[in-house]
């Protein structure tokens, strides 16, 4: 596919897709979020990383409510559906680790496809806003069900009825986030916590995220059980063998992520 929208980039094992509307502050239209959902994929396939940040001064401002049209005119349901479901399940389907690096405002959808990622890691002057309200709308792109379990419902039902912008700082505090940088590391910062993902145990990494996430839905007991399965596969890998070596070597293990 080719991308008019965005920015894809493969070096060190990181794909790193950069939102590129800048003059929207990288509003989200359907061309975009079909490029989204492609880039993810492939950095998936080629990448033991996949990082998506924005150019210029917003990460994403959610919806773009001029495309195709007036607002009143927008399907949104079909939207969400065909266009949103696909993007936002490559990336939480992605079979390396994601990373949204927030490089500034993350306002609607926007906040909820960085908090999409396995970890987000935001410059302290970022800001996330679930500002569905504003216009009439509830938290879609998942938010409905990731705020409750990243912040708990006190803090998801005030942050969806307020709409009020949420400091970086705070959405780390709150547990929303990984981690907020200052304004003036966070480029390098972020790419040095891709550097090391993209340098670790890949196929553990995947086993990782399929844990957690089945975690909610798992009686004790099942958890335990898919901890013993999924443990059992890592055992098996090349990477254990490697670890196990170079932690008895007192050297830094050399992972190939398989």
């Amino acid at each position: 596919m080719r991308y008019d929208t965005i920015r894809y980039d493969l070096a060190e094992n990181i794909a790193t897709v950069v939102m590129n509307r800048p003059q929207v502050m990288n509003a989200l239209n359907t061309q975009m979020r079909a490029e989204i959902t492609d880039a993810v994929t492939r950095g998936g396939k080629e990448a033991r990383v996949v990082v998506l940040t924005g150019e210029g001064r917003a990460f994403c401002s959610g919806q773009d409510l001029g495309d195709g049209g007036n607002a009143a005119s927008l399907d949104l349901e079909r939207t969400l559906r065909d266009e949103y479901v696909p993007m936002l399940m490559a990336i939480a389907d992605c079979p390396v680790p994601t990373i949204a690096a927030v490089n500034g405002a993350a306002a609607g959808a926007g906040a909820n496809l960085a908090l999409c990622a396995d970890v987000v890691i935001a410059a302290e002057s970022a800001t996330f806003t679930q500002a569905f309200t504003r216009i009439g709308l509830i938290p879609d792109a998942g938010g409905t069900w990731l705020l409750p379990r990243q912040v708990g419902l006190a803090k998801a039902m005030g942050a969806a009825l307020f709409a009020e912008r949420i400091a970086a700082a705070d959405a780390a505090r709150w547990g929303m986030i990984w981690e907020a940088m200052p304004d003036d590391g966070f480029a390098e910062g972020w790419r040095a916590r891709a550097r090391h993902l993209a340098q670790g145990p890949t196929a553990a990494y995947a086993r990782v995220k399929q844990a957690l996430r089945d975690s909610s839905s798992n009686t004790l007991e099942e958890q335990l059980s898919l901890e013993a399965r999924l443990q059992g596969e890592c055992g098996k890998t090349r990477d254990f063998r490697e670890g196990v070596v170079a932690f008895l070597e007192k050297r830094p293990a050399r992972y190939e992520g398989r």
